[in-house]
């Protein structure tokens, strides 16, 4: 185990003293018995053990807001991607709606002139529903588009937008929701949950002319992990960059109620989601610039969970305002990670600046463990840390630096 992630008493003593919530503090609040996981396995090293103590610190608290917990969904409290699962699903049984006049641009303002031409060329005009099912050209453009980020003639499919605040690609998969109604995307969701959970382990399905993943599981190991933290007084919440109502319908089989998960969000027009987007911060309502995504995912965490109004949401907040607990998968959680006060859970898929973050450790609180279904191989070379493994907001490759702008160096690969 590395040993920058081993517990030591200072660690611990300054994880906890972030928190505002020093050891006895709360000692008298506190009942006799307070929630621990009840799963052993999956849990790498001193893990559990912190969690447990963490738990045990904010147990009972009195006074003043409860402790937040904050957890991404795709690959962190699941595996595989319920946005790809809804995608493939709405593919499979013709549920997309072709934009007005064919007029592919109207479904994103990044599509390219390229994507847009591409779409229009092999999707048919004039229909209700684009048939998908059976329309193997057009189901593999839009496939290629929301998968790959490019046309199925290699061209690049988005451009003009921020990285640090939204994915197109992401965002994508919500606007083409638009004419349905939120209980209708929801029941889209519900039957794409029904086929992956009853699908057996690595299976696939054809969507188009191609086979593409065919399964989602719970992980056990953080439905349990849900339960103690809301058995131990902490609001629990979901934040994904999936459409909200189609984490709302996935929430509920982890314990977290619909009200507290938070997805891309379709604006609405007579009662039916349209393809622009609810803002956050500075971004009004229709930008669709910003989504739960990487600093998007901050400010959607501060405006929705922590009450921060305006521009404010889209900065770092006061440590006693702040999530307690997160945890995620990939690059698109860092900055929302970095902003939890006592311990930052990091299940290690080889993300370049998360691994580096974490790795690296410099406040004692990140704790990084294998993902818990089919766990990646342990990375051969180092994270790019010094060189490339920041993204900018322009896309260009970046060292990756502390607060202070000092760079972190490369780090190996040490939990898997």
């Amino acid at each position: 185990m590395n040993d920058k992630l081993r517990t030591g008493a200072a660690a611990a003593a300054l994880a906890l003293a972030a928190t505002g919530l020093l050891p006895g503090t709360q000692a008298e609040a506190r009942p006799a018995a307070c929630p621990t996981l009840k799963i052993s396995d999956g849990w790498y090293g001193d893990n559990k053990a912190r969690i447990d103590a963490l738990l045990a610190d904010h147990c009972g608290a009195e006074g003043g807001r409860k402790p937040v917990a904050v957890f991404d969904w795709d690959n962190t409290v699941i595996k595989n991607d319920v946005g790809d699962a809804t995608f493939y699903w709405l593919l499979r049984n013709d549920r997309i709606r072709p934009p007005k006049d064919g007029d592919w641009s109207t479904t994103s303002r990044h599509l390219t002139p390229e994507a847009a031409t591409a779409l229009r060329a092999a999707c048919p005009t004039g229909v209700r529903t684009l048939p998908t099912a059976t329309d193997t050209g057009c189901a593999d453009e839009l496939l290629s588009v929301y998968g790959n980020g490019a046309t199925t003639a290699g061209k690049t499919a988005f451009a003009g937008y921020d990285h640090r605040r939204t994915e197109p690609q992401y965002a994508w998969l919500a606007q083409l929701l638009h004419g349905w109604t939120t209980r209708q995307a929801a029941s889209f969701a519900a039957a794409a949950r029904a086929e992956n959970l009853a699908a057996p382990q690595g299976a696939t399905q054809r969507v188009g002319s191609a086979q593409v993943t065919g399964w989602v599981r719970y992980y056990d190991q953080q439905r349990d992990l849900i339960r103690a933290l809301k058995d131990g007084g902490f609001d629990v919440w979901i934040v994904s960059a999936s459409p909200e109502p189609v984490v709302d319908v996935w929430a509920k089989g982890a314990g977290v109620d619909a009200s507290h998960a938070v997805g891309i969000r379709n604006t609405t027009e007579h009662g039916r989601l349209t393809s622009h987007l609810k803002g956050c911060g500075s971004v009004r309502d229709g930008e669709d610039t910003m989504i739960t995504y990487v600093d998007g995912k901050r400010c959607w965490i501060n405006q929705e969970i922590l009450g921060v109004p305006g521009p404010a949401a889209e900065r770092v907040q006061p440590a006693a305002r702040r999530q307690v607990l997160a945890a995620g998968d990939s690059d698109t959680d860092v900055s929302f990670l970095r902003d939890a006060t006592g311990l930052r859970l990091v299940l290690n898929r080889n993300k370049n600046e998360l691994m580096c973050r974490a790795y690296e450790n410099g406040d004692g609180r990140w704790l990084v463990n294998p993902v818990f279904i089919e766990p990646k191989k342990r990375k051969t070379t180092p994270y790019p840390c010094a060189t490339t493994g920041y993204t900018a907001s322009d896309g260009t490759a970046a060292p990756v630096r502390r607060e202070d702008g000092t760079v972190i160096p490369d780090q190996l690969d040490s939990v898997f």
